[in-house]
């Protein structure tokens, strides 16, 4: 394939490039769920809830199974995701719903079925970040239909040859159980922060998503993928796919040997950091962690970890790393439920309690977190920040900062998710020692767009100048203030994007560590009053 292209003798497709990275190879569509036959009459009710109960069993040891293979393989962040499937598979008033449709009447098949669809239904009636987990619950009623008619669950493909994987979407435990011969993820829908987005990053795999198209392109076509510009290449020759693959693992190969610590062109340092679920995410090449997000650890949990667990869990972390560790305290609510806090349902959780929020209903969960944080650190030794997530007002900065001090933590600091926190981020520092941005959700409230909506990719996009002008206020108030501000969102690591932040005035970009390389290069080859002028083009 020609440098200064990306199209194949069959033309090209366009959807949203989400990681970065080409790839080429035969075109392998994932299998769909299992067709649900007309309902058949019962005459055991109990033999039918028994089989209801054992499918929900096996999707769960299933996944579970997937989980742990992915936690020996070093995918900390996939094992964290694919445990938090297996305890809604494994959750109790499923299972009862399923027995009593069951025992009404209903074959278990069906019983099944229904009972996920109420569930479904009842979180896609909250919006927002809940709506987006009854994706996942569609994904575990197709594997629990499948296993109670005994058929094969659905899921990944196994030709026997690396290839390129074609869904219509990926659920979170098809993306985290991902094997080594996927080339390249594309997907008919999907947004810039889903799970097959965010996942792919971290393992470094070329990723388009929302492309619709792609629908229509036969199994065993040869395609190439480019992650960055989101374009796909079609009905490649064998020969032209492999050149593809071979420049691809050459330029991996030239950014991996480049180390050192981040830089422009004229020397001005900019601090490259890692975002992090767990110790086995820590990939060597980053200057520290600038993400830590611990609520990873909890996310299977029924009872609250005891404080030597969570003290254990973080001294792990603390041990490997290279650098100093910012640990972003639980960002329980929305997306990432916490069983163990009991927290009750919302109307619009996106907005609701979540983040720091949830202090005010159980202040004692903050407070051992930091207990246990400040102890994993004096056993340690290492040099360990704290942030809070979702903070708003300079009063609940002041109030996270004194009780994080309190605990023995001396660095202190909180994220920017929120144009209420940047608008006041010169107050917000006057009470803590650094600001970290959190992009995703920033460009979410700032642009009232869901950031799971693919239709919305446009609004979402890091570029938008509303958004840089956010990210410029926090900068100058760092500056003023002689204090660090760093963005730890997603946009800090896309290399086209990376310059841009710099340009800004932020002192540290935080990304998953398969991105530092080439963000490492994107800054090596630009002075600062380079990124300054792209930023200032980009605000304009």
């Amino acid at each position: 394939m020609p440098e200064t292209g990306w199209a194949g003798p069959g033309g090209r497709l366009s959807g949203l490039g989400v990681s970065q990275g080409r790839a080429a190879g035969p075109l392998v569509r994932m299998a769909g769920p299992p067709s649900l036959p007309a309902p058949r009459p019962v005459a055991d009710p109990e033999a039918e809830a028994a089989t209801a109960v054992k499918a929900l069993e096996a999707v769960t040891a299933d996944i579970n199974r997937r989980a742990a293979a992915a936690r020996t393989g070093g995918g900390g962040e996939a094992a964290e995701i694919l445990e938090a499937l297996a305890m809604i598979a494994d959750d109790p008033m499923l299972r009862e719903e399923a027995e009593t449709r069951a025992r009404g009447g209903a074959d278990a098949a069906h019983a099944l079925d229904a009972a996920f669809n109420g569930h479904r239904d009842a979180l896609a009636a909250l919006g927002g970040y809940l709506a987006e987990r009854a994706a996942d619950l569609d994904d575990l009623k197709h594997r629990a239909v499948a296993a109670a008619l005994g058929l094969p669950m659905p899921g990944l493909p196994d030709p026997g040859h690396p290839y390129v994987l074609v869904a219509g979407d990926l659920s979170p435990a098809d993306t985290a159980g991902l094997g080594p011969d996927v080339l390249a993820l594309v997907t008919e829908r999907g947004g810039p922060t889903s799970h097959t987005a965010i996942l792919a990053r971290a393992r470094g795999l070329p990723a388009v998503v929302a492309c619709p198209a792609v629908a229509d392109v036969p199994d065993g076509t040869i395609v190439g993928v480019d992650g960055a510009s989101g374009e796909i290449a079609l009905g490649l020759p064998p020969e032209q796919a492999a050149e593809v693959l071979e420049r691809d693992r050459a330029e991996r190969a030239r950014l991996a040997a480049a180390t050192g610590p981040g830089r422009t062109a004229d020397g001005h340092p900019v601090r490259l950091l890692a975002n992090i679920g767990s110790a086995a995410d820590l990939r060597p090449g980053a200057e520290g962690v600038g993400l830590f997000r611990t609520e990873f650890l909890f996310l299977d949990r029924k009872q609250p970890p005891s404080p030597e667990e969570q003290t254990a869990a973080y001294a792990e972390v603390f041990e490997r790393a290279e650098g100093p560790v910012i640990v972003r305290t639980l960002d329980a609510g929305t997306d990432k439920p916490l069983p163990f806090l009991g927290l009750p349902e919302e109307p619009n959780p996106a907005l609701g309690v979540r983040g720091l929020r949830v202090d005010r209903l159980l202040p004692g969960v903050l407070d051992a977190q930091l207990a246990a944080i400040a102890e994993a650190a004096r056993a340690t030794g290492a040099d360990v920040r704290v942030m809070a997530p979702m903070v708003t007002t300079p009063a609940e900065a002041a109030g996270f900062a004194r009780r994080a001090r309190a605990a023995g933590i001396a660095r202190v600091g909180v994220m920017v998710e929120v144009p209420a926190a940047a608008l006041r981020a010169a107050q917000l520092l006057r009470e803590v020692d650094f600001l970290s941005i959190g992009t995703n959700d920033l460009a979410q409230y700032t642009f009232a767009a869901d950031r799971q909506h693919p239709a919305l990719a446009d609004l979402l996009d890091p570029r938008q100048p509303a958004l840089l002008g956010l990210i410029e206020a926090c900068a100058a108030a760092g500056r003023e203030a002689g204090k660090p501000v760093g963005v730890c969102g997603e946009a800090a690591g896309d290399p086209a994007v990376a310059p841009l932040l710099v340009g800004l005035g932020v002192t540290s970009l935080s990304m998953a560590p398969s991105c530092v390389p080439l963000v490492r290069e994107a800054l090596a080859g630009l002075t600062l009053e380079e990124c300054r002028e792209l930023a200032r083009e980009a605000l304009a």
